[in-house]
Order: C-alpha cells, then structure tokens, then sequence
C-alpha cells in the first residue's frame, strides 16, 4: 500500500448553509463513494477529515452536531478520521506522521472546498514529497464573494454582484494553479474506470 484517499471536510456543516444550493458539485457523496470503493478493493489506505471550529457557535463548532459525515459516507473499521482546526488537513493533525509510519508516498484528493481545504492540502503534500492526484470532479466548491462584499451575503446577492467569482472559474483556476507544479488532474472515470 503506497497510495491513500483523502476525503476532506465532506461534511453536514455544509449543508446547513444557505449557500450549499449553489454547489458546483451537489453529487459529490456518490462520486466520493466511487473514490472510496476503488481505493477499498486496490487495498489503498481511506484518510477521513473533518473540519472544527471549536467554540465558535457556527456549523463548523462541533457542539452544534454538524461536524460529522455526509449521510452515504461511512468509514470502515480502521480507516482513520482526523478533526483539523485548519484549512490543510496536515498542520493541527497527524497525518503526516500516519502516512508516513505507512509508506504511503502517493495522495488521491477530494472533498470540500475545492481552492480552499482541498488545494491547501495538496499544495502542502506536494511540499512534503507526495505524488498527489487532484480529483476535481469530487470536490465541491461554491461561487466566491468578492473579498470586499460583505460576509453575510444571501445566495441570491452573491449571484447578483458581477464580482463574484463562479464555480466554474473557481474550478478552473484551481486546476491551472495546481496542474504540474503540485498535482495531477483525474477524474473519477478516470480512476475507477467507469462512468458515473
């Protein structure tokens, strides 16, 4: 076993925001679900991560009851799950030492969000000396308000304001920020070999 699944903040959290109707990727359990399966029958290590802002009153603060699996996701006996703090799933866990004490040397990623959580991650295994597989098609992510907009902006605001940036640029964006300086770009098709 060289290769590991990381599964990023696929998280109920999400799914209490207001925003989470304008996911550019409302499909993402059964694509992560594909991911899961083949890494499961190569034999591959499944690394769960999930996102908490302790004390913090939001969806992320794990005493609201959120910080936990989408409905459809569930870790066998043994795959670990991590609770981070920060937006890479390495600095507040152990999952470099976990990786490491098992020899993995490659990383497939996926998860929520896609340029936050998700290309954080990569961009630091890459740092680290992973070879790391980008899944964009199993990430989700959502439209960016401008960083001048307010932060309380509606679903329909945030469609409003020309500044914001789409999902579809995000994806792209993120895709060329990554492409062959620190991951390579698949999709689930491409990886399990089937369409979904």
């Amino acid at each position: 076993m060289t290769n590991a699944l990381l599964v990023i903040d696929v998280q109920e959290s999400f799914c209490q925001r207001a925003s989470w109707r304008l996911a550019s990727n409302p499909d993402i359990v059964a694509k992560v679900n594909a991911l899961v399966a083949k890494a499961r029958s190569d034999n591959d290590l499944v690394v769960w991560v999930l996102h908490t802002e302790p004390g913090t009153g939001t969806v992320f603060d794990p005493a609201n009851g959120h910080v936990r699996l989408m409905r459809g996701l569930v870790p066998r006996e043994g795959e670990p799950v991590l609770h981070k703090t920060a937006h890479n799933a390495f600095t507040t866990t152990n999952l470099q030492r976990l990786l490491t004490a098992r020899g993995i040397r490659e990383l497939t990623v996926s998860g929520i969000r896609t340029e936050q959580c998700c290309e954080t991650t990569a961009r630091i295994a890459s740092d680290l000396g992973f070879d790391v597989t980008f899944v964009t098609d199993a990430t989700a992510t959502e439209p960016l308000r401008h960083w001048t907009a307010p932060a309380d902006m509606t679903p329909e605001q945030l469609l409003a304001d020309p500044r914001t940036l789409s999902v579809e640029d995000v994806i792209t964006r993120t895709e060329y920020a990554l492409a062959g300086r620190f991951a390579t770009i698949r999709t689930v098709a491409e990886l399990t070999g089937a369409e979904h």
